[in-house]
């Protein structure tokens, strides 16, 4: 598709389908949703769209595909791979779910709930509460990321161990095509094998499949019984050998296993408000053990006891303590959910979000860290993330006294060699965030030709017109 600007005409035309008044053009307002969250992309947009049903997504997207201008949808604008950020020279307008916020449908019965791509995670999150019922998705950002965006990069959190991420948390959708078609594929079933799973297509795909605009999403039974664990051990291997035991014993109970290390302790501590160290002796590791019970808080409480006393006699655990109230449980996960935004003021931090077989975590963690400090002396190595499904946010803060600008410069390189080493493990280079900009070159290096050849077919087929989300994902 050829980049050009949007004729006045052009603008004028794409207005008035949603009116002016669902319309941003200042572009003192449309500067928030240019800047990528961690500020590695900066785009520009002469116009945010900010449609109220699918019917107008639908005559945006026709408009779109008619006279070649390329669409950017964007719902929280938390990403944090450029996925959601317009190209820098103007050409592309942003299209906003922020309007689609509705439930449609709630049938706790059925465990599920029909929400807006536009919907908030924490109002979904309210509106299943509200039922007696939980939508287990949980992220730092649920306060302001959205259903849509959810959905479009897959994304997983902190409860992917006992739920799954969105891709299993979803039985259908509402898409709206490039072409303007509208795709009503909002079945409730969790059996339906009758052809390909379109469903999955957009899952994932950052939207240059198509536009979101509803889900059937997937509710469980709100647990009885919940307990949290803080606990400090040795190294990653001691972590790994807790987590056999906590999920030999708690089986589908087991709802969250977090690995930290003491320097992401000592980042949060120093810089987030209110969070202090839990226990009072010092560790190199931690984990933060979540276990939920359908039964009674009583069998939550044997458990995380059970498994204490288990990684004690073991000499896993150093110490440890437990959650004496809800209170107590929200600060220990909030200490956890803090440890990437701590790192903002100890400087630049390159960060790399990355998946490797379970069994396969220290051995990565030991060879990842031998990496990274050969090439970078003095490097602060912040590894954290949800070791039980293998999934670690591999971020490097700057050395102490470095240039900021200089070691960020040196990202690429940084993520080469984790990468490499990730890849080795038979890993992936990115576990929930997605590919947008950031990865999308190294995707088309690493993967067999086939494999992006086939990307290119089915983005064509979806997207003739090339307007939907351009540049993200693969190159056209």
């Amino acid at each position: 598709m050829d980049a050009r600007l949007p004729s006045s005409d052009i603008i004028s035309r794409f207005t008035a389908l949603v009116g002016p008044a669902n319309v941003v053009s200042d572009p003192q307002e449309i500067a928030p949703r240019l800047v990528e969250n961690r500020g590695l992309y900066k785009g520009a947009s002469p116009l945010v769209l900010k449609p109220g049903s699918t019917q107008e997504v639908s005559a945006i997207l026709r408009l779109a595909s008619e006279t070649g201008t390329a669409i950017v949808p964007q719902t929280g604008n938390t990403g944090l791979v450029g996925g959601q950020t317009p190209s820098a020279d103007g050409t592309q307008l942003i299209l906003s779910l922020e309007r689609m916020n509705r439930i449609r449908d709630i049938d706790p019965l059925a465990n599920l709930l029909v929400a807006e791509g536009g919907c908030i995670l924490a109002d979904v999150q309210k509106a299943a509460e509200s039922v007696g019922r939980l939508f287990p998705l949980s992220l730092g950002s649920e306060g302001s990321c959205r259903i849509g965006g959810n959905l479009s990069t897959n994304a997983g959190g902190t409860a992917v161990l006992a739920y799954g991420n969105m891709r299993q948390l979803c039985l259908g959708l509402e898409v709206v095509l490039p072409t303007g078609e509208i795709w009503n594929g909002l079945r409730r079933l969790k059996k339906d094998n009758t052809g390909y799973d379109l469903r999955d297509l957009f899952i994932g795909a950052e939207g240059t499949l198509g536009v979101i605009t509803a889900a059937v999403l997937k509710l469980f039974p709100q647990p009885v019984g919940h307990q949290v664990a803080f606990v400090g051990l040795a190294s990653p291997q001691h972590a790994l050998a807790l987590f056999e035991k906590a999920s030999n014993l708690c089986g589908t109970a087991l709802t969250g296993f977090e690995l930290m290390p003491r320097i992401g302790l000592e980042f949060t501590t120093r810089h987030i408000a209110g969070v202090r160290d839990p226990l009072p002796t010092v560790h190199d590791w931690y984990v933060l053990v979540d276990i939920s019970t359908s039964d009674s808080a009583e069998t939550a409480e044997r458990l995380v006891h059970a498994l204490l006393e288990q990684g004690l006699e073991a000499g896993l655990v150093e110490n440890a303590v437990i959650a004496a109230s809800v209170a107590q449980a929200k600060a220990l996960w909030h200490m956890r959910e803090s440890m990437s935004d701590a790192q903002k003021p100890e400087g630049g931090s390159i960060k790399h979000d990355v998946s490797v077989p379970v069994s396969k975590i220290p051995a990565f963690m030991a060879a990842a860290e031998e990496g990274v400090l050969a090439a970078m002396p003095g490097a602060r190595i912040c590894a954290f993330g949800h070791l039980g499904d293998g999934n670690i946010h591999y971020n490097i803060s700057q050395p102490v006294g470095a240039d900021k600008t200089a070691f960020l410069a040196r990202w690429r390189e940084m993520n080469a060699i984790v990468h490499a080493i990730v890849l080795e493990a038979g890993g992936s280079i990115s576990a929930e965030h997605g590919i947008g900009q950031l990865k999308r070159d190294e995707l088309a290096a690493i993967r067999p030709e086939i494999e992006i050849d086939l990307m290119r077919r089915i983005k064509h087929a979806f997207d003739p017109a090339g307007i939907m989300n351009p540049g993200k994902v693969i190159s056209s």
